[in-house]
């Protein structure tokens, strides 16, 4: 038979246990209470907490796994190019076609990103050499290719030729535009036969970012004079899965990223973000621009 004692000890150690929970329960509410929800963000790839003004202070990249987070193209265009830089062929006219909801999807994109396309051109400077820089937004309709997007390209390398200027672009892109059909893939076309003139008079860099994939892959991202990498970017045509059922093979697990492409020599060289300035600066230099 158990002790009063037994029995008074077992009370007084669930009291304690339950007074424990209590102020447990006090301090997680103090806490919701008084952290900012915007104060906290958690990395995509190895789930740690980051602060935020911590993680943009470094360029947005996480500081314990080197994962480079996707910027908008508004923050790249901040990161790459020196102040004052003049904005290029913004609100060209679109060219819709009879697809159930694409005006009030490319709407909601416009108002969501604040741009009017899935690329955004700009005229500067780079470390104080002149450049032209085109940035793909995948937060714009997961930076897919339009006649839009096409034509921007096209009058970013007609102008690099026109003022003997380099171009740059970066690249981030799901691929064609599948709400605008044939006149999406004829952008592959157009942008690679552009690339083609620009190549024979200037110099062109591309610098594909995660993910560059599908018919921008297959244009004018891959037709750069000097191409540059992301680390870890998703980098291909097709995806992963797609070609596992096609082919009947179970493919690497790195098929696909930056460092996979730079070992087959599709890419020259990895550039973490904090390097990226500076390399493409030296680049021009090599060059003679200035």
């Amino acid at each position: 038979m158990q002790s009063a004692f037994d029995k008074r000890k077992e009370e007084l150690k669930e009291f304690s246990e339950a007074l424990e929970k209590l102020d447990i329960r006090k301090k997680d509410e103090a806490v919701k209470k008084d952290a900012p929800n915007d104060l906290m963000c958690k990395c995509s790839k190895c789930d740690k907490l980051l602060l935020k003004e911590e993680l943009l202070n470094n360029l947005s990249v996480c500081p314990y796994c080197n994962h480079h987070i996707r910027l908008s193209a508004k923050d790249r265009l901040n990161q790459v190019m020196d102040e004052d830089y003049k904005l290029l062929f913004n609100n060209l006219e679109q060219k819709f076609l009879d697809f159930p909801d694409y005006e009030s999807k490319l709407n909601e994109a416009k108002e969501h990103t604040g741009n009017d396309e899935s690329i955004l051109c700009a005229e500067g400077k780079i470390n104080g050499i002149k450049a032209l820089v085109g940035v793909m937004d995948s937060y714009f309709m997961m930076g897919s290719m339009g006649s839009v997007c096409g034509e921007k390209v096209t009058l970013m390398a007609e102008l690099a030729i026109k003022k003997n200027l380099p171009l740059i672009l970066f690249t981030c892109s799901g691929g064609a535009r599948m709400q605008e059909g044939i006149i999406s893939l004829m952008q592959m076309a157009k942008t690679s036969q552009v690339i083609g003139k620009l190549r024979e008079k200037g110099l062109y860099i591309a610098v594909l970012t995660d993910p560059t994939t599908g018919g921008v892959s297959a244009s004018f991202a891959a037709l750069a004079d000097i191409t540059l990498a992301e680390p870890n970017a998703l980098i291909g045509f097709a995806g992963k899965r797609v070609i596992e059922r096609t082919i009947k093979e179970v493919l690497p697990k790195e098929f696909q990223t930056a460092e996979f492409n730079l070992e087959k020599g599709y890419i020259d060289k990895i550039v973490n973000r904090k390097d990226l300035k500076e390399t493409l600066a030296l680049l021009l230099k090599l060059h003679r621009y200035n």
